[in-house]
Parts: structure tokens; C-alpha cells; sequence
């Protein structure tokens, strides 16, 4: 299955992360254009792709994860955190996840 799915996850607490503003943009344009914006469920995910099978192409991608907001503490150290990646093939499936905690982030290609 093609496309571009996420998944959220807080590591200083061990549990998905709700309610975390998700954008997914096309960088490959100037500006970027705003492709999905969605909201990750009680499981840390979305509840549809960012980017479904049908629309599943080549190309820069950038997905925004807004952090600050979700954790609003004083300390928190990152406000939106920009994941750019590149499709090279638009047959296979893209899953991107985010772990994060309110002073650290990271990510890596999943399954």
C-alpha cells in the first residue's frame, strides 16, 4: 500500500500522544503547499492517511508536528518540528513516525 501515514508517541510518559496538530506539505513547490492538516487520535495516529494511496507520487514532502502546543509547558523545547523526507518510489508506503517528549524529538522510517 502506497501513500504517507504518521503516528505520535510521547516517550517521557510511554504513551501515544493525542490530539497533536499534523501538517503535511508538498516542499517541492514555492511556498509549500499545505496537502492534509488533521488531528492524531486516542492511538497517537490519523485517522486517514496524510497522503492516501490514490495521491501517492514522488516528490519532497514535509510533514509538521505541532509540539509546543500539544505539551504547552514553559520548558518545552521545540515548538513545531519539521520532518522533510523524499519519495523516490510511489508504489511503496511511507510511515513517519514522530517520538517526542517536551525537550526531545526524532524519527525514522517505519513500516
Amino acid at each position: 500500500m502506497a501513500g504517507i501515514s504518521t503516528h505520535v508517541l510521547d516517550v517521557s510518559l510511554g504513551r501515544p500522544v493525542a490530539g497533536m496538530q499534523v501538517e503535511l506539505f508538498d516542499v517541492a513547490t514555492q511556498p509549500p503547499r499545505l496537502i492534509a492538516r488533521t488531528r492524531t487520535n486516542h492511538d497517537g495516529r490519523t485517522d486517514t492517511p496524510m497522503l492516501p494511496p490514490a495521491q501517492a507520487r514522488t516528490g519532497e514532502f514535509e510533514l509538521r508536528f505541532w509540539v509546543a502546543d500539544y505539551f504547552r509547558t514553559p520548558d518545552v523545547f521545540a515548538d513545531i518540528v519539521p520532518v522533510r523526507f523524499t519519495i523516490a518510489d510511489a508504489a511503496q508506503h511511507y510511515h513517519v513516525p514522530l517520538l517526542c517528549s517536551p525537550w526531545s524529538f526524532g524519527t525514522y522510517r517505519g513500516s
